[in-house]
C-alpha cells in the first residue's frame, strides 16, 4: 500500500508539474484544468488512502483528550 501511495503522489507532483508547463507555455486554460485535477486528485484519492494506512490499527482513545488521559498526564507531570 506504501508503493501505491508513493506512486501516487509522484504521478500527481508530475501532473502539477505539466500543468505549469502547459500553463507558461501554450493553454493556460489546459494547464489550468490539469492543475485542478491533480489537486482534487490528491485531497480525494491520495488523503483518504493515506489517513487510512497510517491510522490502521491504532486506536483513536489513545489521542483524544478524555478524563482517563488527562489524568495519566498529570500523574506524568508529577513524577
Amino acid at each position: 500500500m506504501k508503493i501505491v501511495i508513493k506512486i501516487l503522489a509522484i504521478s500527481i507532483l508530475i501532473a502539477v508539474g505539466i500543468g505549469f508547463y502547459y500553463r507558461i507555455n501554450d493553454d493556460v486554460l489546459l494547464g489550468d484544468r490539469i492543475i485542478g485535477i491533480a489537486v482534487l486528485a490528491s485531497a480525494f484519492v491520495l488523503m483518504p488512502i493515506f489517513l487510512y494506512v497510517r491510522w490502521n490499527g491504532k486506536k483513536l482513545s489513545d489521542y483524544t483528550l478524555t478524563k482517563e488521559n488527562m489524568d495519566k498526564m498529570r500523574d506524568n507531570r508529577r513524577e
